[in-house]
Parts: C-alpha cells; structure tokens; sequence
C-alpha cells in the first residue's frame, strides 16, 4: 500500500524529536510518515509520495537525488507563498506537484491522487504558462501538428469544457462561459480526463492540439 511521507530537516528538533508537518497536513494523512532525508530515502517505495517543504536545504537536489533512487514515488513541494518561477525549479527538479504548504486537508489528498496517478498538480497561473507554452511550440511546428481529436465518446458538455479548458481557461472562466457551476466543471472535466485518457490539463492541451485553437 502506497505511504505519504514529509521530509523533515533533521536541524529542527523539540525535545530531542523531528518537529512534527504542518497540522493539516497530518489531518489529510493521519498515517503519513516523517522523518530526515537519511532515513526517508532509504524507506520510500515505488508508489508512495513524498512531500518537500522549499525551507528544506538545498530542496531542489534532494528532489533529483530522491527520484533517482526510487523513480516510481511521486515528489509533491511544498511552499508557504506559491511563486511561478519556483514551481518551474521544482517541475525542472521532477516534481508532479506543486502546492501551498498550508492547504487544506481535502486538496492535499486531492493533490496525493492526482500524482499517485501520473498526473501533475501545479498552482492554476503556472498551469497556464505551461499550457500557453504547449500552444506556442505546437504553433511553431505546424507539420507536427496532431490530427484533430475524437471526441465521440464525450456527451456534448463534455467536449465544451474540454475545449474550452485546452483553449486555457481556468475552471471559473469555463463555469461563467457556460453557465454552470465550478463544482460541475470540475465533475465534467474528470470525465473526460478518464474518457480520453489524459492525466492533467496541460496532458489535455496536447490531446486536442490539433483541435482547438486559442482565442
């Protein structure tokens, strides 16, 4: 069975003891692990996901250095003031997630699934410039330009939000475009990421590259 573990900085202790992650954190895996870098990268297995706070010395070569090890675990990092630029280095350093450190407990098990499944959780800005930057270099390679994507197997709200998510919009956008709420954007586009086979929105973007067109 897949674990969640939290690397500690082994620096900071109470009482001769690991201080404890975030509260909600261990609300959201109340059978998670922590523990300082020389005893998690010798315990995590493939599967299991580990979560890397920024404040830890040098986060980024501890990430590369995990993945090494133990290429099948998952890396999520963590950030008290989420930034672009820090979420590209810890992308660059082979996360599949990037999120608050203080996020409620039912996103982070949101963010768990979503990398424990191949997929990529990045904040909705960065999100965008990854997807904006997929477009641009499709944009400047016509001739690798996919085939326009078959979307039969999705009802027709389905395929609005798939083209209208791929186009860049944000899940308010998409909402306010058509209509309906957040909340069932968001059901819609779990959907059609199982129906399609795609695991995030930037996956999406190349899925229906040769289908939708930004505007």
């Amino acid at each position: 069975m897949s674990k969640s573990h939290f690397l500690v900085d082994a620096r900071a202790t109470s009482g001769g003891s690991l201080l404890a992650p975030p509260e909600r954190w261990l609300q959201a895996f109340p059978e998670g692990q922590w523990s300082n870098w020389a005893t998690l990268s010798s315990s995590v297995q493939a599967g299991d996901t580990v979560w890397v706070p920024v404040t830890y010395p040098d986060w980024e070569a501890r990430v590369s250095a995990l993945l090494v090890q133990q290429p099948a675990c998952g890396v999520v990092v963590l950030s008290g003031v989420l930034q672009d630029p820090e979420g590209l280095r810890a992308l660059n350093a082979g996360a599949r997630g990037y999120c608050h450190l203080l996020a409620v407990p039912e996103l982070m098990r949101e963010v768990a699934q979503v990398v424990a499944h191949g997929g990529l959780w990045v904040g909705p800005s960065l999100v965008q410039r990854l997807m904006s930057a997929t477009r641009e270099a499709l944009a400047r390679s016509p001739n690798a330009q996919p085939p326009a994507a078959d979307l039969s197997q999705l009802s027709e709200r389905e395929a609005q939000v798939a083209r209208a998510v791929a186009a860049g919009k944000s899940n308010k956008e998409v909402a306010e475009q058509l209509f309906i709420s957040e909340r069932t954007v968001k059901a819609h586009l779990g959907a059609v990421f199982e129906k399609l086979g795609v695991r995030d929105r930037v996956q999406l973007v190349l899925h229906l590259a040769g289908s939708v067109h930004p505007g």
